[in-house]
């Protein structure tokens, strides 16, 4: 199995063979990304594994592109992230709220 960083770096290069580096910008990526999510919604909800397998896949696409045109590695985007939400304490209840510990 490749490496995400490898994976990443082969995303990029389709996306730039394509010239959709040259001519999309953040905003459209960011709109592909609420499209593909829609289509992981549907999968889900019509609980079709092989479907919500490609939404997913795509929906990193989507991702990878966009972050790369604000010049930021979606790894790097994950880092700060979880970086942010490490150390929170709590549950979530069974009503699907996450309750954070005081």
């Amino acid at each position: 199995m490749a490496s995400f960083g490898m994976l990443e770096l082969d995303v990029l290069r389709w996306a730039e063979a394509r010239d959709i580096l040259k001519h999309s910008n953040p905003m459209a990526q960011a709109s592909k990304t609420i499209e593909e999510v829609g289509e992981l919604v549907a999968a889900i909800n019509n609980n079709d594994r092989t479907a919500a397998k490609d939404a997913y896949g795509d929906i990193l696409v989507t991702l990878i592109v966009g972050s790369d045109m604000l010049n930021l590695s979606l790894l790097e985007c994950l880092e700060s992230a979880y970086a942010e939400i490490k150390d929170r304490r709590g549950k979530l209840n069974s009503a699907g709220v996450f309750v954070k510990e005081a």
